[in-house]
């Protein structure tokens, strides 16, 4: 009951609030400046929340990140170094799904770290702050194990996708 709460309470205005275009600047730009250094594709999709069905039908987190990450192409890179960061905001949830390049050499903990960090960030209503440092985190990893070898292009757009 609890969750069909957030989601029916939750509004547009709070998602545009919480993630006006200055915040979605500062997250596109720090995803931009850290892929200059590393050869891995950043992605983060924000969404407000979710049609009441999916509530209803006990929709996991986790699953809705496996389709935006089909959906925003992530899995297409070159090196399978692609990783998204899926924020759903009614419920302060935060999903780290990254390709099979970067599986080989993190593990779960890796990611859940970081989501554990966005997530106190969001509870204390630091939305700019909690995304850049987490991609930050992200940026790190990255420059560790897949650091730029000169040719980078850019395979996925930096600016944060942000539904509902």
């Amino acid at each position: 009951m609890s969750r069909l709460l957030k989601h029916l309470l939750h509004t547009p205005l709070a998602t545009r609030r919480a993630f006006p275009a200055d915040v979605q600047e500062a997250i596109r730009k720090t995803i931009a400046d850290g892929e200059q250094l590393h050869r891995g594709e950043i992605r983060l999709v924000v969404e407000g929340d979710w049609p009441l069905l999916d509530v209803i039908a006990g929709k996991a987190v986790r699953d809705r990140a496996l389709e935006l990450f089909g959906l925003s192409r992530v899995w297409d890179t070159a090196e399978n170094t692609g990783l998204l960061i899926y924020v759903l905001l009614c419920e302060h949830r935060v999903e780290i799904l990254a390709d099979r390049g970067l599986q080989a050499v993190a593990s779960d903990d890796t990611w859940a770290e970081i989501c554990k960090e966005l997530t106190t960030a969001f509870h204390s209503g630091l939305y700019k702050d909690g995304c850049v440092q987490a991609v930050r985190s992200v940026n790190d990893f990255l420059l560790r194990h897949f650091p730029s070898d000169g040719h980078n292009p850019n395979e996925l757009p930096d600016l944060p996708i942000v539904l509902r």
